[in-house]
């Protein structure tokens, strides 16, 4: 691995991993060593009851840079409704309220995550995704897993989000 390339100080001895460092430190933002600091993280709320028990923000914007957990389909009042492709609009309403919150939108994110529980919801979730996303066509991951934390729930969606750093 060349010098400096974990993180510290940036590299001089390829250009490539020079610039590669520069690229790095112009998508942080404002900051030390090219990266933002942790003093200027942003941290985004969605009210979810697990936010302080498990100790994680919905969403946190470091310079350009917003990072959206993982989203269940829970209404304000708690209940979540059976239909896997309501449930994924849900995820990506509550996913863009974040967004929004950190001065994102839709157009701006560059990966999606998705966790079903059962493979075949994977055309409801799938339409969801492309309402909201489908123009952009952010790197995608679709996963089918064991479970989530609650048995209610068949998807969980997560995103990140690129913007201007100074905005």
């Amino acid at each position: 691995m060349p010098a400096g390339a974990e993180g510290g100080s940036a590299p001089t001895d390829t250009p490539q991993v020079s610039a590669n460092w520069a690229k790095r430190a112009a998508m942080a933002g404002p900051g030390s060593a090219g990266y933002a600091s942790v003093v200027d993280r942003q941290r985004i709320s969605s009210g979810s009851p697990y936010e302080r028990t498990v100790g994680f923000s919905r969403a946190v914007r470091i310079g350009g840079r917003v990072l959206v957990s993982g989203t269940a389909p829970i209404w304000p009042d708690g209940s979540c409704d059976p239909d896997a492709g309501i449930q994924a609009g849900r995820c990506l309403e509550i996913i863009v309220a974040a967004l929004a919150e950190a001065g994102a939108g839709p157009e701006h994110v560059v990966r999606t995550r998705s966790y079903l529980v059962d493979r075949g919801d994977e055309a409801a979730v799938s339409h969801a995704h492309g309402r909201v996303v489908g123009e952009i066509r952010p790197a995608s991951t679709m996963v089918v897993v064991a479970g989530l934390l609650d048995a209610r729930w068949k998807v969980e969606m997560e995103a990140e989000a690129i913007i201007d750093p100074s905005d």
